[in-house]
Parts: structure tokens; sequence; C-alpha cells
């Protein structure tokens, strides 16, 4: 690892030298780095899906140059060469892409790369967006580091009219409860503090985990049985995931009820990822919740 680092930064050093100079500003990240970023980025690499999601939002796919694994959204940002995993992204890489800006996250990112990015001489943005509100910030602040402020905060204020427009639809009505498996043996799932467990809210519905404290608590099929929830929302990704025909089959699972009366909500991956595509998935499972509230006015 350690002569992998030290190619990698002959190679920046080499490459960083025959970029042109533009101008440049200095902003304050989410995590309250000072980051000088470029007037006008030409070239973005961003370390998460969520990221490239937002910074396609922004009309930037064009300076895109490089993308993480799992890339799905939108479709034409698969394309992108990747430059690894979100945990373990391969520095050569990013730096031979020679970006001018790379935009990370702290949920997913280490500290450890974007500071050895920094080393090499590229500007990292950090975001660190804390639920619904918090994705709207950082879309915001990605704006404002990738010179799309106006756009940055007419996409926000559209998503949250969007959210407000859903809370709106349900305000009222009765919130039925749901469970959502992320793994199934052994059981895990969406606690207090995770993400998915406020977008449920969100739609109008309670999670019948949301009083327990972790984020992605383990509990005993004992425990889903008693808890007893009206709907199972199980998230479906390209590469598939567990249908009711396989839970009705499985130990215990065969047993609750919101399996033997097929009450069960699919949702994709857009669920899980903190950028403008969650409100989607938002909308998508208030209508499935709460149909009546979403048919012709």
């Amino acid at each position: 690892m350690l002569g992998s680092v030290k190619r990698a930064t002959l190679v920046s050093l080499a490459l960083l030298a025959t970029l042109p100079l533009f101008a440049s500003r200095q902003l304050t990240d989410e995590l309250g780095r000072r980051v000088t970023v470029p007037d006008q980025p030409h070239r973005i690499i961003s370390l998460a899906p969520s990221l490239t999601e937002t910074v396609y939002a922004l009309g930037l796919g064009d300076v895109v140059v490089g993308v993480t694994d799992y890339t799905d959204y939108p479709p034409e940002a698969r394309a992108k060469p990747s430059v690894g995993g979100l945990i373990d992204p391969n520095l050569e890489k990013i730096v031979s892409l020679r970006p001018d800006l790379v935009l990370a996250t702290r949920e997913i990112n280490r500290r450890e790369t974007v500071e050895q990015l920094v080393r090499f001489g590229i500007p990292v943005f950090v975001v660190d967006p804390q639920g619904l509100r918090g994705i709207l910030v950082s879309i915001k602040n990605i704006g404002q580091a990738t010179h799309r402020a106006a756009e940055g905060s007419v996409l926000a204020s559209r998503l949250e009219k969007k959210w407000k427009t859903v809370a709106d639809r349900i305000k009222g009505l009765p919130r039925p409860t749901v469970f959502v498996p992320i793994w199934y043996d052994p059981v895990i799932t969406a606690g207090k503090t995770a993400f998915i467990t406020q977008v449920i809210s969100a739609a109008g519905g309670e999670s019948v985990t949301a009083d327990i404290p972790q984020a992605w608590p383990q509990i005993s099929m004992e425990e889903v049985l008693r808890r007893s929830p009206d709907f199972l929302l199980l998230i479906h990704g390209r590469q598939g995931g567990i249908t009711i025909a396989e839970l009705k089959v499985r130990e215990g699972w065969s047993r609750l009820d919101a399996v033997r009366q097929n009450h069960v909500i699919y949702i994709d991956e857009r669920l899980e990822h903190s950028s403008p595509v969650v409100f989607d998935a938002l909308e998508e499972l208030a209508q499935k919740l709460h149909p009546e509230a979403f048919r012709s006015r």
C-alpha cells in the first residue's frame, strides 16, 4: 500500500503540473474544513453514488470524469470510469483522471482517503447530510462547490415542495406500521437513527423498530413476530432481492401476518440514497402506503 501511495504521489505531481490554472475560491465544507475549490470545476470525481446523483441533478454530468462502483443513477452515469469501491477507491486511478474537484461524504468515505487526496494537491469537498433536511442542505452546498449555487437552491426548493406535498396529502391519515429487513439471517433492520426510518415516517408510516437506538440493530425473529408490522418494506436493487414467495417458505417469516397476507411493499434502492432521488422514493412509498390519498381529486 505504501508503495502504491508513493507512486500515486509522483503521478499526481506530474499530472497536476500539466493542469491549467483557474481562478479559485475558499469554501467551508460540512466537516468545517476550509477547501480551495476552482471557480468553475471542469473535472469532477464523486466518491459515492449519492454524490453522483446530485451532481447530475445539478446539470453537471458532462464534467464528471469518475464515479465509484455501485453507481446506478442516472443510467448514463454507469458509463463513466469507476475509481473503485466506496471505502477503498483506487488513488492512482483518481489521480490519473486529473480531477480539479473531488466530492466525498463523511458517512461512507474514509478520512484517510480525503487526507491522501489533499496531500496530492486535489481539493476534496466533504458533505455530511443528516436526514432529509440535511440532504437539502448538502444539495445547496454541492451547488456552491460546483459553481451551481442557483441550480442547487432551485433543486432543493423543488424537492422540499415535493416533500411538503406528500405531507399535506397524508396528514391526519392512519399510520400503518412497517418493518424493513436489511438482512434476513440474522435479522438486521433500521433503528431510530437510520435514514430509512425517517423516510418511512415522512411517507406516512411508522417503523416498528424506530425505538431501537442503534442505526442498524440485529434482532431476533421472535422479536419481529412480537412487533407484528402491518407491512414489510423490501428494498430491491439491480441485483434483485428477496421476494414474498421466498419469505413464505422461510422459517419464522412464514408465521408473520404481513407475509401471510401479502402485505409487502417493494421499493428500489433509491430509498437508501442521501440524494435527490430519495424524494421520489419517498413519494412512491407514500402512494403505496396511502393509495387513497393520491387518487385524482
